[in-house]
């Protein structure tokens, strides 16, 4: 074999070794891949799996809270009805209620009286179509403006079938104060319970339309979350067994 010979084979054994060395990079690279393809999956099957079984935890605790207890206790209402009218009173039956959707007045430092006195004043000016079952002050005050067994224009598609709560506001970041947090939680618990509602009733009028409102329950997820801790806290501690439940208007 002359050099020329030896050169090509050297050159030839070097490519093949490169070759072997370049496919066993891939196939390790391939490897480590996959390897790490599983053991992202594997680790999203056990988050998903530890999130359901806290998710069904929790649902199971307020099925148990719901289904065996709830608030009798009317909380004090200051029965203001609007006056029948087509813009905030139509006077159109409830037949059913599925849901209570709470919302904010977007107005801040006016009182429950001044919102209900604006929704009465749509008779007349007929701006447009707006009212709430109730209103919640800075004080805690409740003002009920139409009853139970007729609709309110506040919850667009859902009007037919919830009862709205309207809250006071003290400033533009639509924080409920202490006053009005605590009505709305035995307002809240009390409607829950007079139609037979668990906490995944309780929606914000965001959740019907995609509106702020109420802005800090949007802003704050988290806080909404706590909400709905704190009315099944409150039907644990403050309520009594059901027996034969009966609607009233």
């Amino acid at each position: 074999m002359d050099e020329y010979e030896k050169i090509r084979q050297k050159k030839r054994e070097e490519y093949r070794k490169r070759h072997r060395a370049q496919v066993r990079r891939k196939q390790l690279i391939t490897d480590a891949v996959v390897i790490g393809m599983i053991i992202i999956l594997i680790a999203a099957i056990i988050i998903v799996g530890v999130q359901r079984a806290r998710k069904a935890k929790q649902e199971e605790v307020k099925a148990e809270v719901t289904s065996t207890l709830y608030n009798p206790t009317e909380p004090k209402l200051d029965v203001e009805l609007l006056t029948p009218n087509p813009y905030s009173r139509p006077q159109k039956a409830l037949d059913k209620v599925n849901g209570i959707v709470v919302h904010y007045t977007a107005n801040p430092g006016t009182t429950a009286r001044q919102n209900r006195d604006y929704f009465n004043g749509l008779a007349e000016t007929k701006k447009t179509k707006a009212s709430s079952h109730f209103v919640i002050g800075l004080e805690g005050e409740i003002v009920q403006c139409i009853p139970c067994n007729e609709i309110s224009y506040a919850s667009n598609n859902r009007n037919n079938d919830t009862i709205s709560i309207e809250c006071c506001i003290e400033d533009e970041t639509g924080k409920f104060n202490d006053s009005t947090y605590q009505s709305l939680i035995e307002l809240t618990t009390w409607l829950m319970g007079r139609y037979d509602l668990s906490a995944d009733d309780v929606i914000r009028h965001y959740d019907v339309t995609g509106k702020k409102c109420p802005l800090y329950f949007v802003e704050h997820e988290d806080v909404w979350e706590q909400f709905h801790r704190d009315l099944d806290t409150y039907i644990k501690e403050n309520g009594v067994p059901k027996e034969n439940s009966t609607e009233n208007n």
